[in-house]
């Protein structure tokens, strides 16, 4: 019984070693914007970044991930489960879309470094956050200009 174990628990830490090995996994601990490109179908969102205003000042996690170390190796780690899940099933949306969570951390972030310019806008929205979306009217600021 704990020679078959061990095998299962042997072959599952092979499988997922190889996985996270052939998958470079260890480039997503990183914030280079290349890991994001890893997969083929984050390449137009990585392209339209290398031509947005934010190139200069802020990276994916900069973006997409919560600032505080354990919030964002949190999300990426989530974020990595669901994408290695749709890429391996094939059952993403094309395009690709941002999870409802996702949205919000997004939406914090924009908040958080344009705080200055938007204090009114929060001010006339009651501070209510559901009904601030920066991404409804910025879109395309992150990742370029659509094509």
């Amino acid at each position: 019984m704990r020679a078959a174990i061990a095998i299962v628990l042997g072959v599952l830490l092979g499988l997922g070693g190889y996985t996270f090995y052939y998958a470079q996994g260890a480039s997503y601990l990183s914030n280079d914007p290349k890991a994001c490109v890893n997969c083929h179908i984050m390449r137009e969102q990585y392209d339209g970044w290398l031509k947005s205003p934010h190139r200069p000042y802020a990276t994916c996690n900069d973006c997409h991930t919560p600032h505080a170390l354990i919030p964002k190796y949190w999300t990426k780690a989530e974020n990595g489960f669901w994408h290695s899940k749709g890429f391996t099933l094939q059952d993403f949306h094309e395009p690709i879309r941002i999870r409802p969570k996702n949205s919000r951390v997004l939406n914090e972030n924009c908040v958080a470094c344009h705080r200055e310019f938007t204090a009114e806008i929060r001010v006339t929205h009651g501070h209510d956050a559901d009904k601030l979306d920066c991404i409804r009217c910025h879109m395309d600021v992150g990742h370029g200009p659509p094509r």
